[in-house]
């Protein structure tokens, strides 16, 4: 008898799954059920289909029900609902959105594929003509409409983190003034607030208006216009409204059906992406995840993490051995012209989970050889522990972030260390990077914290009693800007005028990005002084000023 195996659910995870336990198994019958018009749509391209930076709509979608049917013999069935789960019976009940009647269909494996749903916050207004959310392809389609029907010169983005700024970045393409407000006190949640900082600067050069700090109170008609109501009460008359909110698991069939589900909201799976039902499997942004570096589960929903459980799902129901092992947040967006990206945990986030002692260097390297023309910055975060065990890395710029952090995920991944990344050999020429390319430096520079060769000085005490800061620069530099309270003895002067440094108490020594007071750290380590360094310089500490408003 053929073995029947149920999806429900398509796009990544869903279609992923198909398709692969096709390629295994020829001798399964596999039908997928997915409630809207699409089995597997690029939804990480649709702000850039409002925007216009992708004007055909079919680009975005990746395979039909045809392909499916023809290529790999699965029958996919598009705008139809599973309302229910019979564990007992292992039938499902399905309802055609098109015709309206209700079929039982039966299983003898299941994958749900549920995803996950936009966040509309119980608030007035939020369901108004105008306000819109960013997930599908009809989404899409309602704000495009939206747009063309009469002009629209204003728009407020509710939300400051990935699909938010990337759906401020497509209304700016479409000429629309925007305003961003964001409940925390800076942009991108995921990563720390210095680095958001750089970001928001660019973004505010960039024309946004930013409302940091502020959440979202309600939103009202007004004539034929929106009033958008903050928490400090401010009113932002606009034309649009989007909720980029974030979302939460769709696991109202889990839940109905008696599977677990886990303290982060998410479907309880084991390695092998089995429920708490071994004929059940479940993949995407409906499961909960193990986070590979603190070691707790956790909600991610995103396409890569989605994409991989689909495919060992399949494995598994092919009656292999896989084993998903976990996530790690590697993720990335590029707002306006400036790019944010990052891997593992944030800083906040290890104290927020009670780790211990870690170690965090800063650096602002360019993304290539600086003798070669058009050199930009990379400002770089590096943040791990005293074995030299990976943690995390965040990175901001406008070129070359991609593959820098893509090399940490890499290394991190295959739980390597700060000597890696120090070792690494990485592709070199002028215009691409430098013999000393930035993962090197970073990797460097943790080696000589753990070696004792670059003893840090803490940037949250940096304005604390008992220390003396040195700011190494040169005086026209120091001149331009400077921390409170710093004395500048340049790098330059440093060995004949040694003798100006108190010699009771702690140095803490500053330059520009940090190169110049690492060399002054090891001239006065070697003299018998305890010098630290500020990691990043003048510029870290700007970034730190910014986002601490």
């Amino acid at each position: 008898m053929t073995r029947r195996v149920l999806i429900v659910g398509g796009v990544a995870g869903g279609a992923s799954a198909a398709a692969r336990l096709r390629r295994l198994d020829e001798s399964v019958e596999i039908v997928l059920f997915d409630r809207g018009p699409h089995v597997s749509f690029a939804n990480c391209g649709l702000p850039y289909h409002v925007g216009g930076v992708i004007p055909d709509e079919g680009k975005l979608l990746l395979a039909s029900r045809e392909l499916f049917r023809d290529r790999f013999n699965i029958d996919v069935r598009t705008e139809h609902e599973v309302v229910s789960i019979d564990r007992t019976a292992q039938t499902l009940r399905v309802r055609d959105l098109r015709a309206g009647t209700e079929t039982d269909e039966h299983w003898d494996s299941l994958v749900l594929s549920p995803g996950a749903a936009p966040l509309r916050p119980p608030l007035p207004g939020v369901d108004l003509p105008g306000v819109f959310v960013v997930r599908t392809i009809p989404d899409t389609r309602r704000i495009r409409t939206w747009l063309t029907d009469r002009p629209r010169a204003e728009a407020v983005v509710v939300g400051g983190g990935f699909i938010g700024l990337e759906m401020a970045e497509n209304l700016v393409h479409r000429g629309l003034a925007v305003t961003l407000l964001e409940k925390l006190p800076q942009v991108m949640p995921p990563v720390d607030p210095e680095m958001a900082a750089t970001v928001a600067a660019h973004l505010r050069e960039k024309g946004l208006k930013l409302h940091l700090g502020e959440g979202l109170a309600g939103i009202e008609a007004r004539g034929d216009r929106l009033v958008v109501r903050t928490e400090t009460g401010a009113e932002l008359e606009t034309d649009l409204v989007i909720l980029a909110l974030g979302v939460r698991p769709e696991t109202r069939l889990a839940k109905e059906a008696g599977l677990a589900i886990g303290a982060r909201g998410g479907i309880v799976v084991d390695a092998q992406l089995r429920t708490s039902d071994p004929r059940i499997l479940a993949v995407g942004d409906a499961v909960e995840a193990h986070d590979v570096v603190s070691g707790q589960d956790i909600v991610l929903p995103m396409a890569g993490p989605a994409n991989r459980q689909g495919r060992m799902a399949a494995e598994t129901l092919a009656g292999r051995a896989p084993s998903f092992r976990g996530v790690q947040g590697t993720a990335i967006v590029g707002v306006l012209g400036i790019t944010v990206a990052t891997t593992g945990a944030s800083e906040k986030a290890l104290h927020r989970a009670g780790r211990g002692r870690f170690h965090v260097v800063y650096l602002h390297p360019g993304h290539h050889a600086g003798y070669y023309p058009g050199a930009k910055p990379v400002h770089l975060k590096l943040i791990f522990d005293d074995g030299g065990k990976i943690l995390g890395a965040q990175a901001v710029g406008f070129e070359g972030v991609d593959k820098r952090i893509d090399v940490i995920a890499t290394v991190l991944a295959l739980g390597g260390t700060v000597h890696d990344l120090a070792s690494a050999e990485l592709c070199y020429a002028p215009q691409f990077g430098a013999a000393k390319d930035p993962v090197n430096v970073a990797g460097m520079m943790a080696v000589n914290v753990l070696r004792g060769d670059m003893p840090l000085a803490e940037w949250s005490e940096v304005h604390a009693p008992g220390h003396a800061l040195v700011d190494v620069r040169e005086p026209d530099e120091f001149e331009r800007g400077h921390i409170d309270g710093a004395i500048n003895l340049p790098l330059s002067q440093m060995r004949r005028r040694i003798a100006e440094l108190p010699t009771d108490t702690p140095l803490w020594l500053y330059c520009a990005a940090g190169q110049r007071a690492y060399f002054a750290q090891r001239l006065l380590l070697q003299r018998g002084f305890d010098a630290r360094n500020l990691s990043g310089g003048w510029a870290t500490y700007t970034a730190l000023r910014a986002a601490a408003g």
